[in-house]
């Protein structure tokens, strides 16, 4: 499938609106590595669109996990959810932050299921960056 141009206007509104930070861990851009990636809520090959409602910020590694994916099953019940969408709804309703902040919790199935399909809290890469953060003083972030 070929990408569809976005403009940057658009682009600059989206990272402003999502406060140049990851819509599903929170990583904020001047702290990751990477560029955060335009992440399509709805994927383009689930009939998502380019329009703006449908666009929020990822960093790579949550866009690589998330790919596709629009649901998960919630491992307490076993039901498959809907992933957390961070355009409408609000962080703290479906996650925290654990105690030494390492981890994001899920508190809602919408929650545990997008921290499974996204490991947010499995990835031991994001543990070992997380925790240099939580020493600098720089993690976790507010909300």
């Amino acid at each position: 499938m070929s990408r569809v141009y976005i403009p940057l206007e658009m682009k600059q509104r989206v990272r402003l609106a999502a406060r140049n930070r990851c819509g599903y861990c929170l990583s904020p851009q001047h702290l990751v590595m990477a560029r955060l990636e335009l992440e399509h809520i709805i994927p383009l090959v689930k009939g998502g669109s380019n329009e703006e409602e449908n666009l929020w910020l990822a960093c790579p590694i949550c866009n690589r996990y998330k790919g596709d994916k629009t649901q998960a099953i919630d491992p307490v019940s076993g039901e498959e959810v809907p992933l957390y969408n961070p355009r409408t709804q609000n962080w703290l309703d479906h996650f925290r932050w654990s105690e030494e902040g390492l981890h994001i919790i899920g508190l809602t199935a919408i929650g545990r299921a997008t921290v499974a399909a996204l490991h947010l809290s499995s990835d031991p890469d994001v543990f070992t960056v997380r925790s240099y953060w939580v020493a600098a003083g720089w993690h976790p972030p507010t909300t």
